[in-house]
């Protein structure tokens, strides 16, 4: 949505995907254009391209993946200048955080320009503490792309395979995130409290909410005052009182 994307597909498993459904519907209520697909097993993060080609069409895409949160002054400019590069040059962008464990990421080497070099999945001597975050916008190509690679040795269609198919036609660009950037995984108990302690106590203290999505959809004209006060009414709690006072 801080993009300018309106079109969203969300793919979960088939025992999860109904119950997006129930919670987000098809998106009108915000502005958007909510789809649901399928992933019956956990073949990879590149199969998003193939199970979403019909979706995606002659368009650019972004994947983020369901589990990341990303928190940082000035990420809507970022996000809006990538899209535009996108549209403007092709190729793929992606993001890199310094991270203190590198072995577990996909790690991007980079030269003095910060071109990149190589990216390499877990390595176990890293070339840099750079990892790929789970965000990523590409031009149209990554469709086929996607339909080429061949299965990793762990059985998935790796992401890493078609980050390196764009850098190897030397159409990759990597942008850092810097130390003002928190980037979240939220895909263990543990690691989902840590972002909860870390989005509660920002909240807490701007007395803001982080990734509103209804008072994004405001702010951006996505929906009207009316349109929102009448999503105020689904909320009997703080939550609606907060989405009261964007419009006073």
């Amino acid at each position: 949505m801080l993009a300018g994307i309106k079109e969203i597909l969300i793919i979960s498993t088939p025992e999860d995907l109904p119950r997006f459904k129930t919670l987000l519907g098809n998106g009108e209520q915000l502005g958007l254009q909510f789809s649901y697909q399928e992933q019956l097993a956990p073949n990879g993060l590149a199969e998003a391209f193939i199970l979403g080609a019909k979706f995606v069409g002659k368009s650019n895409v972004c994947l983020i993946l369901g589990d990341n949160i990303f928190y940082g002054h000035g990420l809507t400019d970022l996000l809006q200048r990538t899209v535009k590069d996108i549209d403007q040059q092709g190729g793929a962008s992606v993001f890199g955080y310094y991270v203190k464990d590198p072995q577990r990421y996909g790690i991007i080497e980079l030269d003095q320009q910060q071109n990149v070099l190589s990216i390499e999945e877990k390595p176990s001597q890293p070339k840099s503490n750079y990892a790929v975050t789970g965000l990523y916008f590409y031009d149209n190509r990554v469709v086929e792309i996607a339909k080429k690679i061949k299965p990793s040795w762990r059985g998935e269609l790796e992401i890493t395979d078609v980050n390196n198919t764009y850098l190897n036609m030397k159409q990759l660009k990597v942008k850092l995130l810097g130390r003002g950037y928190a980037w979240l995984d939220t895909g263990t108990p543990e690691s989902l409290l840590a972002a909860s302690d870390f989005i509660g106590a920002i909240e807490e203290r701007q007395g803001l909410k982080i990734a509103c999505i209804e008072e994004i959809a405001y702010k951006f004209g996505y929906i009207s005052p009316k349109n929102l006060q009448q999503l105020c009414q689904e909320y009997k709690n703080e939550y609606g009182q907060y989405l009261s006072s964007l419009l006073k």
